[in-house]
């Protein structure tokens, strides 16, 4: 049986004996980690703008150029667009200010992509492939004169290559000799190529 504790005599310096030391080390723990939550929520840092997630902003549409179909301001494929932050969110804004926005200014520009156009425009080839494809004319004006050629001596290789040139050009296979794409109206049917590379997310399939 163990001894009782003398009367009168303080515990040692290393703390109370058995439960109550274990309670007072819990008790003194906690107290720590309470305090170095507070300090990281309190020295927590505002975040850019251009980070906030879908539904915390707004974009304006951008502005079309009407000859080229294409936002006025492309550059490199490239065209941006101003974005709003909806209003009580607070971020950090172009000039990297911490502001507190109303909805009314504009957070960040928001990168969105653009083609390159030269003056072909992708009805004007359907046209000529219909109608004068036979004589070469698509082939003449998307920048191709040795098949243009080649068609007209031969009749459009008796309408076969007619035939095959005009499915190409409609679905915007064969394009302008220069790399450039079609004048197609912004909001129209566009061609969109897909590319997979080492980047793709490829979801896991799931069998049954």
């Amino acid at each position: 049986m163990a001894a009782a504790w003398p009367a009168g005599r303080a515990y040692p310096a290393a703390g109370p004996p058995g439960l109550l030391r274990t309670l007072w080390l819990v008790t003194v723990a906690a107290g720590h980690y309470g305090a170095a939550a507070s300090g990281a929520v309190g020295g927590e840092e505002t975040p850019k703008c251009e980070d906030l997630r879908v539904g915390q902003y707004i974009c304006k549409e951008p502005k079309i150029n009407d000859a080229t179909q294409e936002p006025v301001n492309c550059t490199n494929y490239t065209a941006h667009v101003q974005c709003f932050p909806a209003p009580n969110i607070t971020c950090k804004d172009l000039s990297g200010n911490e502001t507190h926005f109303t909805g009314e200014e504009v957070g960040f520009l928001k990168p969105i992509s653009c083609r390159n156009v030269n003056g072909y425009s992708y009805k004007v080839a359907v046209a000529l492939s219909l109608f004068l494809g036979w004589l070469g004319a698509d082939r003449f004006y998307l920048g191709y004169p040795a098949l243009g050629l080649l068609k007209f001596c031969t009749v459009g290789f008796c309408g076969i290559g007619s035939l095959i040139d005009f499915v190409l050009i409609s679905m915007q296979i064969v394009g302008p000799s220069d790399g450039s794409s079609y004048i197609i109206d912004y909001y129209g049917t566009r061609l969109t190529r897909l590319s997979i590379t080492n980047e793709t997310f490829r979801k896991t399939q799931l069998y049954p």
